[in-house]
């Protein structure tokens, strides 16, 4: 509703701005047109200019300081006035031809006193004999225009009633009885509003401020006097001639006291002009509406005067100024950039949500996945390669009995325009990459929630379990890629299915409450329900697996672990007929709350891992405890375990690591990160790496070289945002309760901290020398600090006030002493810092300044990364490379992009990269560009891709070369 109200008080303050450009307009043409039928006049009858001399001698000298006052205030050289200068050789001539006609543009509504007493003296004076009721305005004049030839100049004259017998009488008789008629000679302007010349010079100032109008010719320079020059931003304005009289609105019946008149006018004049100048919003449209002439605002993409283009979101218009090296806009070229990314790491783990997701292959690598990306990594070469044909968030995994086959499912997801992917399950080679077969596509309902593989037939079926309420079974044959089979499953959560080892016909799922046993015959799936009797029903059925013996271990929410086995129909209990049952046949009691995995070993024994005591227990073959050890606290419980051999082992954990180790030496982290949403991110000035912050207040800093996670703090509160100071020593974090503070980056010790507002802060930017840092809030304020001690010592010394919503973004100039800024309501504003925190109104005064980062959304120079009907919120970052060659942009849906920089057009092409699984919420590039940081929100992702390619050039040298070329071919579509 505040958006609405906004709106419609910016229409409404438009119309009226329009108002006041059209009366500019109009007051010219009306002088102009003065002009040309006082020449129209003196052509047709040569008499009529010698009465009109006579009467007019007594205000000659009033009248010619009158209408040069005029002629100056309007900054315009009216075409009659030239025309009789050129034609008797002096200016002085044209300007007693304008004190003829003067007195007879006047009645008595628009009279000053003295000019009515001088009316009242000369009765006897021949009058003319028209009336004119209204014009008919029909052109105005803009910038750089030339004034229309006489004839382009059409002026509607109507009779007054009542005239038609005396114009009767003047064509029989026109010597003898026209001047009885002059008293009745009236000019009525369609002007609205009482206007004084000292408002259309406070209105003038204005556009003169823009650029758009000349304040004056050459030729009338001498009209004005010293003092003549009043502020735009000033009270009411002073008279620009002494003795001049204010043209008022023609209404003969409320024309009251002429000096409260004049008051009233003065006072109206004033808060027009404050209109124009109260903010640089309405300052920038008032300018645009009258150098455009009162015509609509610019569409979306159009450059308004060939010094703006206006962008609108969400309805709301942005005027983004075009630099001055820029000549031709229309003509720019816009190109994707000549570097690429390719992904290089891919930092995290998905083990907080998922099971059964980690494995070893004989080729020494690790599989696991995160967002949309499945890592290979190689342990002991410490090296990544990715599968990433997946087009949403992967759920699951599993591997082939060849172990090389994979098959992984994904979630369904939707895209940009809301309409959901399909999910389906690929089947692809881990060695090549490449893959083989996409099974189910269309088939599945919200995503693919397990799958596995037969091994009794060597893998020849596929089991799925989708994600739909009634979580379908289904088998698929892999050699045709067609389904076998389909059956409801439950409504229940299911968490796994499994193929029995030894026999492909037999399936076992399981989940909330339940453990179903399948059987596969004539293609057809029956199933039945696992027994608990006298055991407690567990509510949750976490994992299970096959021992040696056939067996079927469940592992439950209980920390037990169940021994499952097939027994005799009860035909006592259930009656003739009944059949065999599956029905626990032991109990062992292994962990402290959940057994979230089971894994069997070579030699018959078996691993089990803890969710609450965050054990792992290893069990003989009639499950004894051999062995156990307990994983550290940080890393969370234990999620998922793969045997590497006989000794050593993968631990997957909820708290998204991956760990190696053994039971006699303990557990390292191979694998770390974030286990919430992350929206932190900063590279450090000189060296590779870089630190990340997120919802689970944790503080990381990474190296981009190694890999690896150099240290790691857990805080009080969420971080949401972060900054190194430029000498690389320290680097403040901004929290979510408007604290920030400073870490050593050595020590790791907080050597400050401050307080700004309750609200949480959400950009935090040291100014290029590191003098300054400031703290952008949500409280609507931007937060100026003196940093002093290396980065040691903070003392506020200032607040930028006036955003109306709460800050997103800033950067600071080259120079250290502006900064510009985005907030939520999508206003680009500017500050001097160097002046107090000074607001810049004029935003035209900053389109050439160059900026030592580019993070706001909001620009010219990046106004190109922005898609046809945004809303605003679909691009939550985006980072310039320090070479300025090219802009990676973060988008919220899941994509990276790379353009040019400057991409000032709209539409303009770019690189586009998939991998996140979730809105990417921030990037940067590291201090060399050599690579990209692109950071997930729910994926909990860090993806580091290597920038490749590009040519040498600046990108002020390109932009510049490319406005100044024309081209015709169209622009290269995006990648």
């Amino acid at each position: 509703m505040m958006e609405v109200r906004l709106q419609a008080q910016e229409d409404e303050i438009t119309l009226l701005k329009s108002s006041l450009a059209d009366a500019l307009r109009r007051i010219r043409i009306h002088d102009q047109v003065l002009q040309l039928l006082k020449q129209q006049l003196v052509a047709a009858n040569p008499g009529a200019a010698r009465l009109l001399s006579q009467a007019c001698c007594p205000d000659c000298c009033t009248s010619s300081r009158k209408l040069s006052s005029s002629s100056a205030t309007d900054g315009i050289r009216h075409p009659a006035m030239s025309q009789l200068s050129d034609t008797n050789g002096q200016v002085g001539s044209s300007a007693s031809v304008e004190l003829q006609i003067r007195p007879a543009t006047l009645d008595r509504s628009t009279q000053t006193e003295s000019t009515l007493l001088d009316r009242d003296a000369e009765q006897d004076r021949v009058p003319l004999h028209r009336r004119v009721q209204s014009l008919s305005l029909e052109d105005a004049l803009l910038e750089g225009e030339q004034p229309p030839e006489p004839e382009g100049i059409r002026a509607k004259l109507h009779r007054a009633p009542g005239m038609e017998e005396e114009e009767e009488e003047l064509e029989e008789d026109e010597g003898g009885r026209r001047g009885e008629h002059e008293k009745d000679l009236t000019w009525v302007s369609s002007v609205e509003e009482p206007i004084q010349p000292t408002t259309i010079r406070g209105l003038q100032s204005e556009d003169f401020l823009d650029g758009s109008c000349s304040p004056e010719e050459p030729g009338s320079a001498s009209f004005r006097s010293s003092d003549q020059n009043p502020s735009p931003r000033s009270g009411p304005l002073s008279p620009i001639h002494e003795g001049q009289k204010p043209l008022v609105r023609r209404n003969s019946e409320k024309l009251g006291n002429p000096d409260k008149q004049r008051k009233r006018l003065d006072k109206k004049a004033a808060s027009s002009a404050n209109l124009l100048t109260r903010s640089p919003s309405l300052e920038n449209r008032a300018k645009e509406l009258i150098a455009s002439a009162g015509s609509p605002g610019s569409r979306r993409g159009t450059y308004s005067q060939g010094q703006s283009i206006k962008m609108f979101i969400r309805g709301r218009p942005i005027t983004m100024y075009i630099p001055s090296n820029i000549q031709n806009y229309e003509e720019l070229k816009m190109e994707p950039p000549s570097e690429r990314l390719e992904l290089d790491w891919v930092y995290g783990y998905r083990g907080r949500d998922g099971r059964a997701n980690l494995y070893f292959l004989p080729t020494g690598e690790a599989v696991y996945f995160i967002a949309c990306v499945i890592v290979l990594y190689h342990i002991n070469n410490r090296t990544q390669r990715h599968y990433r044909k997946h087009t949403d968030c992967v759920r699951c995994l599993t591997i082939h009995p060849d172990k090389v086959r994979v098959a992984s499912g994904q979630t369904a997801g939707v895209d940009k325009d809301g309409k959901p992917l399909q999910p389906c399950v690929h089947i692809w080679d881990s060695t090549t990459l490449v893959t083989l077969q996409q099974i189910g596509l269309g088939t599945f309902q919200r995503g693919v929630g397990s799958v596995a593989f037969s091994f009794a037939d060597s893998g020849s079926f596929l089991c799925v379990i989708d994600d739909s309420n009634d979580h379908m079974l289904s088998v698929w044959d892999c050699a045709k890629g067609t389904k076998y089979t389909e059956i409801k499953s439950t409504n229940e959560a299911v968490f796994a299915v499994e193929f029995n080892p030894r026999d492909s016909t037999n399936i076992i799922t399981c989940g909330k409450s339940h453990v179903y046993f399948w059987t596969l015959s004539g293609g057809q799936l029956t199933k039945k329900q696992g027994i608990f009797g006298k055991y407690k029903k567990p509510k949750f059925i976490q994992c299970f697996v096959f021992s040696l013996t056939g067996d079927v271990l469940t592992g439950d929410s209980e920390g037990n672990i169940l021994t499952w086995g097939k027994s005799a129909a009860d035909i006592k209990t259930l009656g003739k007929g009944a059949k065999e049952t599956f029905q626990i046949m032991r109990q062992t009691k292994a962990h402290e709350g959940s057994v979230f995995t089971l894994c069997t070993l070579h030699g018959g024994g078996l691993l089990s891992g803890g969710g609450k005591d965050r054990k792992i227990i290893r069990w003989s073959a009639d499950l004894a405890p051999e062995r156990e050890c307990e994983i550290p606290e940080q890393f969370g419980a234990v999620r998922t375990i793969a045997d590497m051999d006989e000794e050593e082992l993968l631990v997957g954990t909820t708290r998204n690591a991956i760990l190696r180790g053994t039971f006699s030496d303990g557990f390292v982290a191979i694998v770390q990160g974030h286990v919430d949403e992350m929206w932190g991110l900063a590279t450090h000035p000189s060296q590779n790496i870089f630190l990340t912050c997120g919802h689970d207040r944790q503080v990381c800093l990474w190296n981009t070289e190694t890999h690896k996670l150099d240290w790691c703090i857990t805080l009080e509160e969420y971080g949401l945002c972060a900054d190194f100071c430029p000498n690389g020593s320290v680097v403040s974090v901004g929290l979510s309760t408007g604290r920030w503070m400073v870490l050593d980056l050595l020590t790791r010790e907080v050597v400050s901290e401050s307080t700004d507002g309750n609200e949480q802060l959400s950009v935090m930017r040291y100014s290029p020398d590191g003098s300054f840092l400031a703290v952008g809030s949500h409280d609507n304020f931007i937060y100026i600090y003196h940093v002093t001690e290396s980065g040691r010592r903070y003392s506020r010394c200032g607040k930028c006030n006036g955003h109306s919503s709460f800050i997103t973004h800033l950067d600071w100039s080259k120079d250290g002493k502006y900064i510009m800024s985005n907030s939520g309501d999508y206003e680009i504003l500017y500050w001097d810092i160097a002046s107090g925190c000074k607001l810049l109104r004029n935003r035209f005064e900053s389109k050439d300044r160059e900026w030592a980062s580019y993070t706001c959304v909001l620009g010219f120079h990046v106004m190109g990364v922005w898609l046809e009907g945004s809303d605003g919120t679909d691009i939550n970052a985006l980072c310039r490379s320090h070479s300025e060659k090219m802009v990676a942009v973060a988008d919220d849906f899941c994509k990276v992009h790379l353009f040019q920089y400057p991409c000032p057009k709209l539409k303009a092409p770019s690189h586009k990269y998939e991998g996140h699984g979730s809105h990417v919420t921030n990037v940067c590039f590291t201090h060399s560009d050599s690579h990209l940081l692109s950071i997930g929100g729910k994926d909990t992702c860090i993806l580091q891709w290597k920038v490749i390619g590009g040519v040498v050039g600046n990108s002020q040298e390109r932009l510049a070369s490319a406005s100044s070329t024309s081209t015709s071919s169209p622009e290269p579509a995006a990648s």
